[in-house]
């Protein structure tokens, strides 16, 4: 159970920090948050 916990809040950290509402925004605003998402990502991995 304390596994799936810490799974959990690592999980929703991430998926917060990636989920942009897809829906509400231009496809090119969508990619650029998402480039910019992924470079923040890398940065912060590295």
């Amino acid at each position: 159970m304390h596994t799936l916990q810490k799974f959990s809040s690592v999980h929703a950290s991430v998926h917060n920090h990636f989920n942009h509402e897809r829906n509400l925004i231009s496809r090119q605003d969508y990619k650029a948050c998402r480039s910019a998402a992924l470079a923040e990502w890398r940065a912060v991995a590295s």
